[in-house]
């Protein structure tokens, strides 16, 4: 094997970290594009190797600085992160793609290079925290990835001031996730002496009872809840979704919470115990009820929203609870339904946010009024729209149904019939708002505020690979469900 290899973790963070400042070093918009895009790119080429080479079940550890674990720093990279990273790095890169003509529309033109550089910051902290094996890591990571989105949210104060008080209320409540977060670190260090999520492991065998590692994981779970958006601290998440920047929402839509519930996870399955009782009782009596009441509740806001990217940006809140549901099955089943149900959701709200960000830009918004019969004027765009939304309400043939059909498959091994029947419930709240958008336009009278100028082939064909793809993985489930059954089975194995 090619010294190179060994090195693949720590250039998928650097490559990114590195290529940050030198977007605002440059000062050209066009130059630092094009950095931004070829560092995402390289990130994913790297995610890609990775991948490959964890396919098989095993692990590659790498230890900053030859320092060995537990006294250093270590990456690791398994079955269960290697998928969330290539598809954090992929979404990344398309995304980057689709801004190329776009952002002039919605982010001033003095900020462009500004904007590449928090991008790729933030991008480093999604996969920082994907693949570091500490603890305190995982919150330096999610810090830098959070404090750049603020900054990306701001930006789009140029087409709606409401983007400063949504990144202001974004910091607050993402600031008072981190402080809950790592005062759950601190309390894990004094339980057990080490950072290590391995040693950690190890440490906490007998410590069951340990009171302080209770309190470490309840802190963990309302930090990372608020990160999620777990209903109900998912307040900072609507307006962030509105009011930001398209590509922005594009971005975070599909990766940043998805990230957030990966922590989750991997703190449940490979930090503590999954077995202990105190993560059993928080799991079934507290996560499952938020989960369901959040996909019953936030399907029905979303039903009465005008603003459609608000409308679905309460759909991701109500999605968020099928993620969770998997989780609290406490199965492999469930687990790996977890996991796939993670990566459809991240390309189907990625296809779904980019084509509303071209179409309410041709348009003249994104209210329904606005969008009126635009599925006839720009029928290619809205087309990849419509697949993304089949893909959300789970219609066979798309991602979204492969999600739904292993969480019901999941929950019915359980025998937990009445959560099977509240999953396909909830999907029926899904069909109607989507319904209502899709009405609107196909069937809808054209807005008088139409604006027929051209959409960029580049964004077009970035909303189209993320629309195919969300066609492609569900009629081919090798690599999801592949990669999510190692994983799932990896973490019950410990």
């Amino acid at each position: 094997m090619h010294p190179l290899y060994h090195h693949l973790p720590i250039l998928e963070v650097l490559i990114p970290f590195f290529a940050s400042p030198l977007c605002v070093l440059i000062g050209r918009k066009d130059v630092s594009w094009f950095i931004a895009v070829l560092a995402s790119f390289c990130s994913l080429m790297v995610a890609f190797g990775l991948l490959i080479l964890v396919m098989g079940g095993t692990s590659i550890s790498y230890h900053i600085g030859g320092w060995a674990p537990p006294y250093g720093i270590e990456y690791v990279v398994d079955s269960t992160n290697a998928l969330f990273l290539v598809l954090v790095s992929g979404i990344g890169t398309i995304v980057l793609f689709y801004s190329k003509n776009h952002l002039k529309n919605e982010v001033e033109e003095s900020k462009h290079t500004l904007f590449y550089t928090c991008y790729l910051l933030c991008l480093t902290g999604l996969l920082g925290v994907l693949i570091t094996g500490d603890i305190f890591n995982v919150f330096v990571f999610l810090e830098i990835s959070s404090l750049s989105t603020y900054v990306l949210v701001a930006m789009g104060a140029k087409k709606d001031k409401r983007a400063l008080s949504a990144a202001f209320n974004y910091l607050i409540l993402g600031t008072v996730g981190a402080t809950f977060f790592v005062i759950g670190v601190g309390f894990l260090y004094m339980a057990t002496g080490s950072l290590n999520m391995a040693d950690i492991w190890q440490r906490s065998v007998d410590l069951e009872s340990n009171r302080t590692l209770k309190s470490a994981y309840a802190f963990i779970v309302i930090g990372m809840g608020l990160k999620v958006a777990m209903f109900p601290l998912h307040l900072w998440l609507p307006n962030s979704y509105t009011y930001a920047p398209s590509v922005v929402t594009a971005f975070l839509a599909a990766t940043a919470t998805k990230v957030s519930l990966y922590v989750l996870i991997r703190f449940t399955f490979s930090v503590f115990h999954y077995e202990f009782g105190f993560i059993k009782e928080i799991l079934q009596f507290l996560i499952l009820p938020l989960a369901i009441a959040s996909m019953f509740i936030m399907s029905s806001i979303a039903i009465f929203q005008k603003d459609v990217r608000k409308m679905f940006a309460y759909s991701s809140v109500g999605q968020v609870g099928y993620m969770l549901l998997g989780i609290c099955f406490y199965s492999t089943g469930g687990l790996t339904a977890t996991f796939v149900t993670l990566f459809n959701h991240g390309i189907t709200k990625g296809t779904l946010f980019m084509t509303l960000g071209l179409i309410s830009f041709r348009s003249g918004g994104s209210f329904l009024s606005n969008i009126s019969g635009a599925g006839r004027k720009y029928p290619w765009t809205c087309l990849a729209f419509l697949i993304g939304a089949f893909s959300l309400v789970g219609i066979p043939g798309t991602a979204g149904f492969i999600s739904k059909w292993l969480l019901i498959e999941a929950a019915l091994e359980k025998g937990l019939l009445l959560v099977a029947f509240l999953i396909v419930c909830s999907s029926l709240l899904t069909i109607i708002y989507v319904w209502i958008v899709t009405e609107k336009l196909y069937f809808g009278v054209p807005s008088r505020l139409t604006n027929d100028s051209e959409i960029s082939f580049l964004s077009l064909i970035s909303v189209w690979l993320l629309a195919a793809s969300c066609l492609y993985f569900g009629l081919n489930t090798d690599l999801t469900f592949g990669v999510a059954e190692v994983a799932a089975n990896g973490l019950y194995s410990k």
